[in-house]
């Protein structure tokens, strides 16, 4: 059976249909991992008997998909800027080396600077407006996250460019799950935290193995991304590790009556995060083969969500927690 062909990148035509290219260059397929995010925040409300209003978990998920486009959008610019995704030739799209619109010419640097920027402050009146009708912490949670989305790749910060975009990475997600538990529950709590951070850690792991084949491109454009940093040979084991974290903290949690019991069935997914792992072991080194252990990551991250979001809403909480 002949392999599936990669998706076409982005073509100059494109400019003739701006609303299009402009929905387009926020890479709409990807944005799957913050509505995971949200529906486990949801799930960790729901899950403490509080009620759900319908009306700020649509805005609350709406907009956090909005953000989260901006900040694509956003990094695209920055690293069209810093040089990274035109030096990218090892790139495996859509995964990696960004959207290709600007260095494609279907967007200028300048428009795409402005999308991204005009995409997050759409959210700030909705942030507000759902800060009134929860509680004035929201605005400290929101400005956590569209800081740490700005600084991923905005210089002077640049984390990624320091070794740090996986901890922002799952730093953002897990802010995401506070976020949605907190315009429900109206306060601060442990439980979001307990609950999100194994599939933060996850959507960490998609930007980290993302980070091996544009390895050479980040390296030649200064972005000394941890993966620069270690080496492929070397960074192949703290994926592992990442891995790892994630699935032994849910076990944990779970084990020390923190979650539901049946929250263990999301790890499950460990099965495909380790066949993720098992490509990259092989083939850390060699871009062009780890197409597979890319998609792996993707999936593992997204089906760990839905279940751990469908087993906190409707499983069995401790007494002491519900």
């Amino acid at each position: 059976m002949p392999a599936t062909a990669p998706p076409a990148e982005p073509a100059i035509a494109l400019r003739a249909r701006p609303l299009l290219a402009g929905l387009l260059a926020t890479r709409p397929a990807f944005l799957g991992v913050t509505l995971c995010a949200c529906l486990i925040g949801l799930a960790v409300a729901h899950g403490s008997g509080l009620p759900i209003d319908g009306l700020k978990a649509g805005l609350t998920i709406f907009f956090a998909l909005v953000a989260h486009a901006g900040i694509n959008v956003l990094n695209d610019y920055y690293d069209a800027q810093s040089g990274a995704d035109a030096a990218n030739t090892e790139r495996l799209f859509p995964f990696t080396g960004g959207s290709r619109f600007i260095q494609n010419g279907v967007l200028s640097e300048a428009e795409t600077g402005r999308l991204g920027y005009g995409l997050l402050a759409l959210v700030v009146p909705a942030g507000l407006w759902l800060a009134v009708q929860s509680a004035p912490g929201l605005i400290l949670i929101g400005l956590a996250g569209l800081f740490l989305g700005w600084a991923y790749t905005a210089p002077p910060l640049a984390l990624v460019s320091r070794g740090l975009g996986e901890a922002a990475v799952a730093a953002g997600w897990l802010i995401v799950v506070i976020g949605t538990d907190f315009v429900q529950r109206g306060g601060f709590s442990a439980l979001p935290l307990i609950a999100g951070l194994s599939y933060a850690l996850l959507v960490a792991a998609i930007l980290f193995i993302n980070e091996f084949p544009d390895r050479r491109g980040d390296e030649a454009a200064g972005k000394r991304t941890l993966v620069v940093r270690l080496g492929p040979e070397n960074a192949k084991w703290a994926y592992l590790g990442l891995v790892l974290l994630a699935y032994g903290w849910l076990v944990l949690m779970v084990g020390r009556d923190r979650l539901p019991q049946g929250a263990a069935a999301a790890a499950l997914t460990l099965i495909l995060s380790f066949r993720a792992a098992r490509y990259l072991m092989a083939h850390a080194s060699e871009p062009s083969e780890l197409a597979p252990a890319l998609k792996l990551t993707v999936a593992a991250a997204h089906l760990h969500g839905l279940v751990l979001a469908a087993t906190l809403a409707f499983g069995r909480w401790p007494g002491a927690l519900s």
